[in-house]
């Protein structure tokens, strides 16, 4: 039988790329509307139940807790920040907020209440806190503001304060929690986060003690976590398979702030 269609006359250069920006122009056009079809449905979805975390769109909420999920499966205490000589710390450290320092402190009286899983509660003076082991680090302080700066802090490490003062067993829960002694700023740290090598209480700034803008005595200071985390003048320690309540996850940002 006869073969009766023409063949098909080959396109010209300029025909051939007249239809690739045809093509790239609709999927563009079609990835962009498919974009704002999302943010139109994110930002008219309604927003989290409020309770230790609220102030978020409930779809990204639960976005942000799957990834903390994700994160802490690859977590691991042999995961070290780097770290850097004394020399390169810088001499004016940043300070961003104030918020749980606007009280005066008594800080020859201060004393550290902590609070285990059955109830018991019991205080540590400085003088107890500074007997102990002390351990530097110069680190890249990292800040959810997108600045960052090496800083050099000593004091205690805190797996050596859950060591020394008997709290061992509080390892086994899922969470712990800092307060200010005022209560106006609150932290709620993943265990596996609290318990890491370097993560201390610290005491001293380059080598002296904490001036009180930067948290005098006692302030924690935790690298894998971002700045908000590191909670400044801590007045209470307690321990909880719950999580504790936290300033900025009330406030809609990430609870884990995981770097």
């Amino acid at each position: 039988m006869e073969n009766n269609k023409k063949p098909k006359k080959a396109l010209t250069v300029d025909q051939q790329i007249k239809r690739r920006n045809f093509i790239s122009f609709g999927v563009f056009g079609v990835m962009s509307a498919a974009a704002y079809t999302g943010w139109q449905k994110l930002y008219h979805s309604p927003k989290e139940v409020a309770g230790i975390t609220a102030n978020e769109h409930a779809p990204l909420r639960r976005a942000l807790n799957k990834t903390e999920l994700f994160f802490r499966n690859f977590f691991s205490s042999n995961h070290l920040v780097k770290t850097y000589p004394k020399e390169m710390a810088a001499k004016n450290v940043r300070q961003n907020s104030n918020i749980g320092l606007k009280t005066p402190v008594d800080l020859p009286g201060w004393s550290l209440f902590v609070k285990k899983q059955n109830g018991e509660v019991f205080n540590i003076t400085m003088d107890q806190i500074r007997a102990l082991p002390k351990t530097e680090i110069v680190f890249d302080f990292k800040c959810v503001e997108g600045w960052d700066q090496i800083q050099h802090w000593g004091g205690l490490k805190f797996i050596d304060f859950i060591d020394h003062f008997g709290l061992a067993n509080e390892t086994t829960a899922g969470y712990v929690g800092m307060m200010t002694p005022d209560k106006q700023y609150f932290v709620g740290l993943d265990m596996p986060s609290a318990v890491h090598p370097q993560t201390i209480l610290a005491y001293e700034m380059n080598g002296k003690p904490i001036p009180v803008n930067h948290g005098a005595p006692l302030r924690l200071i935790i690298p894998v976590k971002y700045g908000i985390k590191n909670l400044k003048r801590i007045g209470s320690i307690t321990f909880s398979n719950k999580r504790p309540p936290d300033y900025w996850a009330h406030a809609g940002y990430d609870y884990y702030s995981g770097l």
